[in-house]
């Protein structure tokens, strides 16, 4: 098969594929919801800024129509469907396209961190963009559509692209903080008790900021690509904004190697702190092994059973056996107490 083969290379999240759109400009806000592409080609015809947002990537003949609509390059339309795709900006004729991966928790923060691609055409005056499945991520940049912020409504596709994009890495910030929050407590709880529960938890959460770094690390290379390309589909004056996403970005690189590392400092104080309490064990059980060496051996040697032991016919040879017995373990105690043994 052809690598621009137009063919789905994912994983089918929802059953029929939909359109989100909101055409928008300084003074009004239509939304709706459209598999009509006779509609769609209008709004590519406007001067109005239109977000096409599409969920599900799996109907080809609904991808192929968006891509004959607005003009989009099969090679590009076979990275859209292709949800494993590693984080890339690649600009053509008619725009700019971006891909990277969302991050997040499917439902509570008690379930593990899942990665969905999500894909951006930044065209003249559309913004598309590709979800496997619909999601609130960017519920906060349709507020501020539909609230009549002057900022987003007059700025251009290339902010509205520059907003959607900031809004991925920010809740990649916000994933490890909450992430780094659990590492924290975590911290205290292995200094007061260890458990195995606990290293489980460790290794959990090092297997989620794993997780989070090898989707951030390629995030991170496609934003300084981003900054640095020459377009036209990038205004002068909003160049400063894809910059800031590029701090953004680095703040949560390093968030994420910050808590990487502590977790790892975890793992080595709790077998720092395993290893002591087995040493305190084994010298607490070497203690009592050492006091009892003597004790076996005087038990040993009236236990011989031979007929001529004086000791054996004395009436008060037992008491005396146990007197030094008790004797020779609390000297060998008082000494080892002494030499801070124990």
């Amino acid at each position: 098969m052809s690598p621009y083969a137009l063919v789905f290379r994912g994983q089918q999240k929802i059953n029929q594929t939909s359109v989100h759109v909101i055409d928008f400009d300084a003074e009004n806000v239509t939304e709706f919801e459209t598999s009509d592409t006779g509609l769609l080609r209008k709004l590519k015809e406007t001067k109005t800024l239109s977000w096409i947002n599409v969920y599900g990537l799996h109907e080809t003949e609904k991808m192929e129509r968006l891509s004959e609509i607005f003009e989009v390059p099969t090679n590009i339309l076979s990275d859209i469907m292709n949800t494993s795709l590693r984080p890339k900006v690649q600009d053509f004729d008619k725009g700019l396209f971006i891909t990277l991966k969302i991050i997040r928790y499917p439902g509570s923060e008690n379930e593990q961190l899942i990665a969905e691609n999500f894909s951006l055409l930044l065209l003249e005056n559309v913004v598309l963009t590709f979800q496997e499945q619909p999601s609130k991520t960017f519920d906060a940049v349709r507020e501020r559509i539909r609230k009549h912020k002057f900022k987003i409504r007059n700025s251009g596709a290339d902010y509205l692209a520059f907003a959607l994009l900031d809004v991925v890495i920010d809740n990649y910030i916000y994933v490890i903080g909450q992430l780094g929050e659990k590492v924290e407590t975590l911290e205290d709880k292995i200094t007061s008790e260890t458990r195995t529960a606990l290293l489980e938890e460790v290794n959990l959460y090092k297997k989620e900021m794993n997780f989070i770094r090898k989707n951030i690390n390629p995030a991170r290379e496609m934003i300084l690509a981003l900054v640095k390309i020459e377009t036209e589909f990038i205004r002068d004056d909003n160049r400063l904004h894809y910059h800031e996403l590029q701090d953004n970005i680095n703040e949560a690189t390093e968030l994420s190697d910050s808590y990487r590392e502590i977790l790892y400092d975890q793992l080595t104080i709790y077998h720092s702190i395993m290893s002591t309490k087995l040493n305190d064990i084994m010298r607490t059980l070497t203690v009592f092994s050492v006091i009892f060496i003597p004790l076996t051996f005087i038990v040993g040697v009236y236990g011989t059973n031979f007929v001529n032991m004086p000791e054996t016919q004395w009436y008060y040879g037992y008491y005396a056996m146990w007197g030094l017995m008790v004797v020779i373990a609390f000297l060998m105690l008082w000494y080892f107490k002494r030499k801070k043994w124990f």
